[in-house]
């Protein structure tokens, strides 16, 4: 049985927008805001101690934690705690934190410029404390699309340590950095690694040279996308249909 009011948690960074919107939710009378505060850290403390019906969270807070991280971290204690997450950032990260948080029901995910005011907010409440979800059609579009490009992409190949490795060695970082990253003391434990990335990419099949193979790696990162090099040097990507079509030598743009 729903109980009368709905007790809620409220994750906001924006102290002003916290207030209103817990002013405008209570006024209704069905809701009553039981712990505010502006990060993940102090919203998981929350719960472990004490009561809630439905969370209500900012993707963007304070603290280390982002408001999908807070959820996931209170889910293992509470499976299928209700929520309704809102954001207006539009990171592609913020979009794959949600893919990959097995997020499956009773939330709403919207855009905080089509969502917010505490009238809408509501039935949203609501909707996640029955059991329900809920995404906004433009967040649904962007996690779809953050899915494509992940599965699409070179890194996807990868071991995670190995995709750890292949984006320092494309910042430019030298092996002995690496290693010191990973707290390894043997800076051949990365020439390995290495090795395995240039293998997962065909790049130690048409030469030898380890600084040319680092730097067509450091590429494939840069662009995430497949390239390959030709005896001449040309190179060449794959389109989504799977034709092979050669890229523009002014770097950055794909003909």
């Amino acid at each position: 049985m729903k109980p009368d009011p709905l007790r809620i948690l409220v994750a906001e960074d924006n102290s002003k927008l916290r207030k209103a919107m817990i002013f405008g939710l209570e006024e209704s009378g069905k809701i009553k805001s039981v712990f505010d505060c502006e990060t993940g850290e102090e919203a998981v403390r929350y719960c472990m101690e004490e009561e809630t019906d439905v969370l209500l969270l900012d993707v963007r807070l304070a603290g280390k934690l982002n408001g999908i991280e807070t959820i996931i971290s209170i889910r293992k204690e509470f499976p299928r705690k209700p929520v309704v997450i809102y954001s207006i950032q539009d990171s592609d990260e913020y979009f794959r934190t949600f893919r990959r948080s097995g997020i499956l029901s009773h939330y709403a995910y919207v855009r905080k410029s089509n969502y917010l005011l505490p009238q809408m907010v509501l039935p949203l409440i609501r909707l996640a404390y029955d059991g329900k979800s809920f995404i906004d059609p433009e967040i649904e579009s962007r996690v779809s699309e953050v899915k494509e490009k992940d599965e699409n992409s070179p890194l996807a190949i990868l071991e995670p340590n190995e995709r750890v490795v292949a984006e320092m060695l494309a910042k430019g970082m030298s092996n002995e950095q690496i290693a010191g990253h990973f707290g390894f003391k043997d800076k051949r434990t990365i020439s390995r690694i290495n090795g395995q990335i240039y293998s997962a990419w065909n790049l130690n099949e048409s030469n030898s040279d380890e600084k040319v193979a680092r730097t067509r790696a450091a590429l494939i990162v840069l662009t995430n996308r497949f390239l390959s090099w030709d005896e001449d040097g040309k190179i060449y990507y794959r389109d989504p249909s799977g034709k092979r079509i050669q890229w523009d030598q002014n770097f950055g743009n794909l003909s």
